[in-house]
């Protein structure tokens, strides 16, 4: 759990502090580990297949650079049940207590009033399912569904020294949420880093993509329909705003998920910078276009739909060479 709260800095003199946190992270890098997994669910329409799948590449792109980061990405027809149970017993196998393991799930989920599901191709899976799963793995852990309805899955996956991070509040916030894209961004953006200690922490990163979907909806004239949560302390409702009134946020403080200096290389190169504001672009017009297409000719909105999707696709495949 390579980074430090800003709560253990506030009982020492700051330059003392951030001495003992410089010696705990490097002993901590060189031992611990870190095993990423990203699945990419169903998508169910073109766009949003594409648009979980570039998520995920995204991500992978930006933990290349992690030191002693395993990365697993599941997308597609090999992002399925059996698969994700598969890299998961891998991770048990290989993790030690000191080692993080960290989950991202990108897509649509399923919820019946009593239990999540996250949209795989073929059998779902439960997160009864992956807390059983996450359950045989000794080390530290995230997991953040960035699925609709995520807030669902907090009851089954909620466990002391266990952040749990989703993109809604409960089980009926069913629209795709745009979460993903900024929790996305607070990983590639050195602004994310509060207390610039070079390392981005589960706090930090939520704290940061939380604000940004807040203001994505304000400065859209929309009613948002995605309220992101946080859970640490094992409880089985999360919070918007973790505090120590509320004792949520100290786990998650501690939590380091990417050293910046590798977000720092992709932020710094000005074709990809370019590549990655274009997405950025194209996913918002095709959010807008979603957003009037109640107002407009079916044979419109198809027509410019296709459009964006092609300029969204070859984005893509250049922000992958």
């Amino acid at each position: 759990m390579a980074a430090a709260s800003k709560v253990g800095c506030n009982l020492r003199p700051r330059k003392a502090c951030w001495l003992a946190v410089a010696a705990v992270m490097l002993a901590q890098a060189a031992h611990a580990e870190s095993y990423y997994l990203t699945v990419a669910g169903l998508g169910g329409e073109q766009e949003y297949e594409q648009r979980f799948t570039g998520w995920a590449k995204e991500l992978e792109m930006i933990l290349r650079g992690e030191p002693s980061a395993k990365l697993e990405t599941l997308m597609g027809a090999q992002a399925t049940r059996a698969n994700v149970q598969a890299k998961l017993a891998d991770f048990a196998k290989q993790a030690k207590a000191d080692d993080n393991v960290i989950v991202f799930l990108i897509g649509h989920g399923g919820f019946d009033e009593n239990e999540y599901k996250f949209n795989v191709p073929g059998p779902d899976f439960t997160a009864t399912e992956l807390a059983q799963w996450l359950d045989k793995i000794p080390a530290h852990q995230l997991i953040v569904n960035m699925t609709s309805v995520s807030g669902g899955s907090i009851p089954a996956l909620a466990k002391s020294k266990r952040v749990v991070i989703t993109a809604t509040k409960s089980g009926t916030e069913r629209n795709a949420p745009v979460f993903a894209r900024f929790w996305i961004e607070a990983l590639r953006d050195p602004a994310a880093d509060a207390d610039k200690n070079e390392v981005i922490t589960a706090l930090e990163a939520f704290r940061y993509a939380e604000a940004k979907t807040v203001k994505y909806y304000e400065e859209a004239k929309r009613l948002s329909t995605e309220h992101p949560l946080l859970e640490d302390a094992g409880k089985p409702e999360g919070v918007r705003s973790p505090s120590v009134e509320n004792g949520e946020g100290l786990t998650a403080g501690r939590f380091g998920v990417l050293h910046t200096g590798s977000a720092v290389a992709l932020a710094k190169d000005p074709e990809k910078q370019k590549l990655l504001k274009a997405k950025e672009e194209i996913e918002q017009k095709i959010d807008d276009l979603k957003y009037r297409k109640a107002a407009m000719a079916v044979e419109e909105y198809r027509k410019t739909l296709s459009g964006l999707l092609v300029e969204l696709a070859r984005t893509q495949e250049a922000l992958d060479k």
